[in-house]
């Protein structure tokens, strides 16, 4: 369990450090949707800058408001992302306690999974939305601009590699 707090933390106030620094410093992307569904954070932080080109044309620091998941999918039901984040939580939880993750990178993937679930998931509950704020545009036509993401869908996104490498590595052991 130390092993796991002392990834799952880190990334988990990483994560809150971000959105906290977003929030303070930048305005809520005045979306129609945004405008509907959080008017007093968009009063609120009316007066920030709305963006900042890092690489312009390629990379912004923005502040959206995701209340879906990737690609804003199941956008209008955020309790179906609170819901299966808390079961995902407790599930992860449970199976690290009774050892099934044995290989070294699902044991580095759990905890930042878990970093990353907590931290979204804390953002639901605060703010009623993801604080999204990396934003890449690949210039290609599906994908233009890529969806803003964060330091907890970072975490998420490589404990997914880290688990398809464990996958892998198993397949390769079972054939030999």
């Amino acid at each position: 369990m130390k092993f796991l707090a002392a990834i799952a933390l880190p990334a988990y106030a990483l994560d809150q450090l971000t959105k906290w620094w977003i929030f303070t410093h930048y305005a809520l992307v005045p979306s129609e949707r945004n405008v509907a569904l959080f008017p007093d954070t968009i009063a609120k932080t009316a007066h920030l800058p709305l963006e900042t080109d890092i690489i312009p044309g390629w990379f912004q620091i923005v502040h959206w408001g995701n209340t879906g998941a990737a690609f804003s999918f199941l956008s209008d039901h955020p309790w179906v992302f609170i819901l299966l984040s808390i079961a995902a939580f407790i599930g992860l939880l449970v199976a690290w306690t009774r050892n099934v993750f044995t290989d070294a990178p699902s044991r580095l993937a759990v905890p930042l999974l878990l970093g990353g679930i907590l931290g979204n998931v804390t953002d639901r509950f605060i703010h009623g939305y993801v604080v999204d704020f990396l934003l890449v545009d690949l210039h290609v036509r599906f994908a233009n601009p890529w969806p803003a993401f964060n330091v907890a869908d970072s975490c998420i996104c490589v404990a997914a590699v880290l688990f398809v490498v464990a996958a892998y590595r198993d397949t390769k052991k079972a054939k030999s």
